[in-house]
């Protein structure tokens, strides 16, 4: 049974109707699919969810679980600094962007990622009313985006799947306006799509390089947390 507080029960409502408009859904579910998200009730978002689930929609996605460690730190990280626009690269299946939204409502952001699927999936939240989100599809390091475009840049667990380093830092850095928050792995693991192990020591000098200033670091459970601010800002 679908229990509304086991999950981001608005982003997995606006998932649904994302992923299910059409006039078909219009017609039979027209106070599902008609009314603005934020007027939806947990029982309308249970039913959502629930026709959501009878089609075959994954939404696990939208779980609720325990905040991971480091999604924990940079969330208080960002209630700090009071972010204006954000651009979270390589959002991946949520683990941070959910809880993000989540976190902070009204706070317009885009996630850019390299698979167009899950830019597909962001889509369908933005479509199902979630006016706030945006997505790019595309590589960090090829992605053609206005300078200090946003107030902050987020990059969770990127780093070490991008071979050029500096370059994904470069286009990074040349997007945010204030701040670059980004975590790595502190420790080797088995996964094989990471590849680099990046440390304190290699990273401080590539942000400097790239015209970022007072980082300050927290290691989190086999995890690096680094906040940078962009120079004169």
């Amino acid at each position: 049974m679908y229990a509304a507080t086991d999950y981001y029960e608005t982003l997995a409502a606006a998932y649904v109707r994302g992923r299910l408009a059409g006039p078909t859904a219009a017609r039979e579910y027209s106070d599902l699919f008609g009314k603005p998200l934020e007027e939806l009730n947990t029982q309308e978002c249970q039913q959502l969810a629930t026709l959501g689930k009878n089609a075959g929609l994954r939404l696990h996605r939208f779980k609720r679980s325990v905040l991971l460690p480091r999604v924990r730190v940079v969330l208080g990280m960002l209630r700090s600094i009071q972010p204006t626009t954000l651009l979270d690269v390589g959002s991946g299946r949520g683990a941070f962007l959910w809880p993000l939204l989540d976190a902070f409502p009204g706070l317009p952001v885009t996630a850019l990622d390299l698979l167009d699927y899950r830019v597909a999936d962001i889509l369908a939240v933005q479509a199902g009313g979630v006016t706030t989100l945006d997505a790019l599809h595309g590589d960090i390091t090829t992605v053609d985006i206005t300078p200090a475009a946003y107030d902050v840049v987020t990059m969770l667990e990127v780093l070490e799947h991008i071979p050029d380093t500096r370059a994904a830092l470069r286009s990074a850095a040349h997007a945010a306006r204030r701040f670059l928050l980004l975590s790595v792995p502190s420790k080797p693991d088995d996964n094989p799509e990471h590849i680099h192990l990046l440390d304190e020591a290699t990273l401080r000098p590539l942000l400097a390089e790239v015209g970022l200033e007072r980082i300050s670091v927290d290691y989190v459970r086999s995890h690096i947390v680094l906040v940078a601010r962009r120079a004169g800002s």
